[in-house]
């Protein structure tokens, strides 16, 4: 364990270690032979938790996005634009389903409403705050998504015909490194997204909504002129560079 802790964050080995915790719990006081008696005979060993500062966020410029996007095999690079341009966390992008896509009429658009819960690739998976997640695409997404449309009948995301799992993968960790970005991860995009919506001028609250973040104020049940004002927040992180950062992705 103390290798691991020198390659990766204290929060990453705090959740390891909650997981054999977990198991040890469970095999001293619920899993049992077939005679009755315990997995583990003994109380489970108390486990240390590793203290330390949380890795700190890494937003990237314009310019890094573009070099790390180009290193990117096509069907990873299309989902890291969308997330970086809709501030969703891996999971939702990578279990983000045709069902969930809702067309507004009045606006002749269309919004993700992703539930709080559904059957994900990760146990327990679903949207982090337990509410429904208003997605809404600023032209940059829009492209992404009719680009995966057809590809494959229930997922957004797909390789191969086959939905992806993980964004985190060596394509990832070989793109970033290939690029002198070792230290950006998969959620610094959702990072991204966050740091340019308050670079170009977006309120709190309408960030909130962005970003999915919990606020007892907010509903996913929206006007047409308030989903409107949000399409229009994200796409001030937009609108000028969409063709380029699309002919990275290709």
């Amino acid at each position: 364990m103390r290798k691991r802790r020198e390659t990766v964050s204290a929060t990453t080995v705090r959740r390891t270690l909650e997981v054999v915790r977990r198991i040890l719990n469970l095999a001293a006081r619920k899993w049992r032979e077939d005679d009755g008696t315990p997995w583990l005979s003994t109380a489970p060993p108390l486990l240390s938790m590793p203290t330390g500062p949380a890795r700190k966020p890494y937003p990237l410029s314009w310019e890094e996005q573009t070099r790390l996007f180009a290193q990117l095999p096509q069907h990873l690079a299309r989902m890291a634009l969308f997330k970086v341009n809709t501030g969703l966390r891996e999971q939702e992008v990578v279990n983000l389903r045709w069902a969930w896509e809702q067309r507004v009429p009045e606006l002749g658009v269309t919004v993700f409403l992703i539930p709080a819960r559904f059957g994900g690739r990760r146990r327990n998976s679903g949207v982090k705050n337990r509410e429904d997640r208003l997605v809404v695409l600023n032209q940059t997404a829009v492209a992404v998504i009719e680009a995966c449309r057809g590809e494959h009948p229930e997922f957004v995301f797909c390789y191969r015909d086959k939905p992806v799992k993980f964004m985190n993968n060596s394509a990832w960790q070989q793109a970033r490194k290939a690029v002198g970005l070792t230290q950006v991860r998969v959620h610094d995009l959702k990072h991204t997204f966050g740091r340019r919506l308050r670079a170009a001028g977006v309120p709190l609250e309408t960030r909130k909504v962005l970003l999915g973040h919990k606020s007892g104020d907010i509903t996913t049940h929206y006007s047409a002129p308030e989903l409107a004002e949000l399409i229009e927040a994200a796409n001030r992180v937009a609108a000028t560079r969409v063709g380029t950062l699309l002919r990275v992705t290709a």
